[in-house]
């Protein structure tokens, strides 16, 4: 799933998650339509920008993301002081702008813990959240 207000990005990471063998179950701009693709679809994994058009509401979409369907999301932001502390439960963020390697890595990181619930290298340009810095064997499955 992808949350991103930016039309043209939306699209372009919508190409690359596919390329990556991802199935997009849906792209939002706003939170409203996050939560609408979010319940019909029950995501696995999302990329979700801090700042959307109805504010800063990234945060509470990751949030509930990660409570209601255990999804992995990762933060997509041109403003890294935005990023709640903490993470809101994302497994960490990427600034803007970043390419096509940075998301196929930030996949294979998503992958590994969503199927094995273990931390791998964080790939360049991630910054990991602070709670996945808990040795592996101790991060329970949500």
């Amino acid at each position: 799933m992808i949350v991103e207000d930016q039309p043209i990005l939306a699209m372009e990471l919508e190409l690359v998650l596919a390329d990556a063998g991802c199935d997009v179950v849906g792209c939002a701009m706003d939170r409203p339509g996050a939560f609408a693709i979010a319940d019909r679809e029950r995501p696995d994994f999302a990329l979700v920008d801090v700042n959307l058009l109805d504010g800063l509401t990234g945060p509470q979409i990751a949030h509930r993301l990660v409570s209601d369907y255990g999804a992995a999301v990762v933060f997509l932001t041109a403003n890294p002081e935005q990023i709640p502390e903490g993470f809101a439960g994302a497994l960490g963020a990427v600034t803007k702008p970043f390419d096509e390697q940075t998301i196929r890595g930030v996949v294979a990181f998503a992958r590994q813990f969503i199927f094995h619930r273990t931390v791998t290298t964080a790939p360049k340009r991630f910054r990991l959240a602070p709670w996945l810095a808990t040795p592996p064997e101790d991060i329970a499955p949500h």
